[in-house]
């Protein structure tokens, strides 16, 4: 602390504050406001918000007095108290009109990096975005999410509005905690209500169970579409009898869920909001009919929906790129893209990144207006850093991950091939962050983060994570540079 006095000091004269040996400014972060003064600073690998002035912004924000200011920690109350002076730091919703780009910061350090990528790009950022199952496996809260997007945003002076995302949430109790806590946008995961193996029955199978259901609900869906024919843009789709029982089959339990939601949460929010329903967690591919199926549904019965995440055919495997027949993703993404249109909210691309094969057809039917989810390859990159500076760390951390794959594969879908990763033994530590060039390494890398954070000896102390974040903070720049290359990409060959 005794470090800041000269920070305070010239603060206090309102000199420019510069580096020094021993303190990181980042200038960006400079603010006056009504008479108080605050700067950003890092020292001992710790960041601290430095204030000084007088007003009710000052005598809020929690720290410790060294002469006329103060030195706050980038705690969550301290967080809160920016929010409500300052407006950029308060996630917002986008609607429909703006590409948007979801930025899964699992590390809670990746968000500099992300703001300094969009510059220059149509696009608009959510920062914050995490699924419960992300947050638990790294052993983080939502708040700590919300924190450290609205502490990156203030570091780096970015005042374009950011995005906070209750990812993949499925319980109902979690949806109240994150409308709760401030989030502006929710991907309501419908997966659990959405059977697998209806598509492969016969007929007469399917109809014996659509003839379980209540009379009402057949009659419903009889006199909706049976034999009835939608004109979708410059689609035409008709329903016969075995198309529409199976859309039932899969979906009407998926949109009750949906709409209760809507009704109960999301139409009484007093706050712009954006509301995706994401149905792509599932073995059940989406096709164009059915994605009209559902929308079609949705839009009948009143819910308002900013953006949809059908499950594309082909797969979207995490961190690498499409795998999959092109030509028929192109085929299909084209009507989905005609149906969401026509509803009047953006596509949604789940696990999306580094699907580079097929980003320029996304570009192309999306016309620069789509949502799409990266996170794990923010993580990746991070391991990239963490290879080229602090080599011996991540052969450690690569003998662990494949060690423990198959606990991660209990919560993610793989398929690597193991033979094409190459003996950790017989790599060089100059060639270590060439694995991160390779689809099954990046995958095993991919899948066990969870593990590799939260991993301890037998005294209960971090295996890796200590080392792996003060790696990662003595060299952010260089972890910055590596999220603008390769995100960058991504922005790039979707046209955005």
């Amino acid at each position: 602390m005794e470090k800041l006095k000269s920070v305070i000091e010239q603060l206090e004269q309102g000199k420019v504050v510069s580096n020094t040996e021993n303190v990181k400014v980042y200038e960006k972060s400079f603010k006056d406001h009504e008479h108080v003064r605050l700067l950003m600073v890092k020292t001992n690998g710790n960041r601290y918000i430095v204030t000084v002035g007088e007003g009710t912004l000052f005598d809020e924000l929690q720290g410790k007095n060294i002469g006329n200011g103060k030195v706050c920690p980038l705690s969550h109350e301290n967080r809160l108290v920016l929010n409500r002076y300052f407006d950029f730091t308060v996630p917002r919703a986008f609607g429909t009109k703006i590409a948007t780009m979801g930025l899964g910061d699992r590390l809670g350090i990746a968000s500099p990096g992300h703001i300094e990528t969009i510059k220059g790009h149509n696009v608009k950022p959510i920062l914050a975005q995490q699924s419960i199952r992300e947050l638990s496996l790294t052993n983080r809260t939502m708040n700590d999410m919300l924190d450290a997007a609205a502490f990156a945003v203030f570091q780096e002076g970015y005042e374009g509005g950011y995005g906070a995302d209750g990812d993949h949430i499925k319980q109902e109790s979690d949806i109240k905690i994150a409308l709760e806590l401030g989030i502006s946008m929710l991907t309501l995961d419908c997966s659990d209500y959405i059977p697998t193996g209806i598509d492969a029955k016969s007929l007469e199978e399917v109809r014996t169970e659509f003839e379980k259901l209540p009379q009402d609900i057949q009659e419903y869906y009889n006199e909706r579409y049976l034999n009835q024919i939608f004109d979708v843009n410059i689609l035409s789709l008709s329903f016969d009898e075995e198309t529409l029982i199976k859309y039932v089959l899969e979906y009407n339990e998926a949109l009750n869920y949906m709409v209760y939601v809507y009704n109960e949460y999301i139409s009484k929010l007093d706050r712009n909001f954006d509301f995706e329903i994401s149905i792509d967690e599932t073995e059940t591919v989406t096709s164009p009919m059915a994605h009209f199926f559902v929308a079609n549904e949705l839009t009948s019965k009143g819910v308002k929906v900013n953006s949809l995440a059908p499950r594309f055919c082909g797969e979207f495997q995490k961190g690498i790129d499409y795998i999959g027949d092109v030509e028929q993703f192109e085929r299909e993404l084209s009507e989905h893209a005609l149906i969401a249109e026509y509803f009047g909210y953006k596509l949604s691309i789940h696990s999306g990144s580094d699907k580079f094969k097929v980003f320029p057809i996304i570009a192309k039917y999306t016309k620069g207006v789509v949502h799409v989810k990266t996170a794990g390859t923010n993580w990746l990159e991070a391991v990239r850093v963490i290879a080229k500076t602090n080599p011996d760390l991540y052969r450690r951390m690569h003998a662990f991950a494949l060690e423990n794959l198959d606990v991660a594969l209990k919560y993610y879908h793989i398929t690597p091939d193991m033979d094409t990763i190459v003996p950790l033994d017989s790599v060089s530590d100059d060639n270590l962050a060439d694995y991160m060039n390779n689809d099954a390494a990046r995958q095993v890398l991919h899948v066990t983060y969870g593990l590799i954070l939260t991993a301890k000896d037998e005294n209960g102390a971090p295996l890796f994570k200590d080392e792996f974040f003060k790696t990662l903070d003595d060299n952010e720049d260089e972890y910055t540079r590596a999220l603008v290359l390769h995100i960058g990409k991504h922005l790039e060959t979707l046209g955005l």
